[in-house]
């Protein structure tokens, strides 16, 4: 009879159950250790767009979500804006990404502020 899990069989095989053959999950200590570094990064990213615009150059073009981040509206928001009569141009970066300049971004924020009486 083989060692190791399993049940043997009459033909000797060995038949694991479905329990064996899943693979084993990570510990929560192991993601941890993972996620350390991207978290400051993602951090140090975010911090960043909170500078004052001034510090970006006017043809430096912001993705999609960093526009979002930004601007601190939801994804789904920004296409809704992108799409409508008043959104700000949009640059195509590929086939399927847009971007949005640095300027033309604070030429719609302009236009977007209201005055009271």
């Amino acid at each position: 009879m083989p060692s190791g899990h399993g049940i043997p069989t009459e033909e000797g095989q060995i038949v694991m159950s479905t329990r064996e053959t899943r693979p084993r999950r990570v510990t929560k200590q192991h993601n941890q250790k993972q996620r350390r570094g991207r978290k400051t990064l993602l951090r140090a990213r975010a911090l960043a767009l909170d500078a004052p615009l001034t510090s970006l150059a006017d043809d430096q073009i912001l993705t999609f979500p960093e526009w979002c981040r930004l601007n601190r509206i939801s994804e789904r928001t920004g296409h809704r804006i992108i799409k409508g009569p008043n959104g700000p141009k949009i640059v195509w970066l590929s086939p399927r990404r847009f971007g949005i300049r640095v300027g033309t971004n604070r030429e719609w924020q302009q236009a977007r502020e209201q005055t009271h009486a």
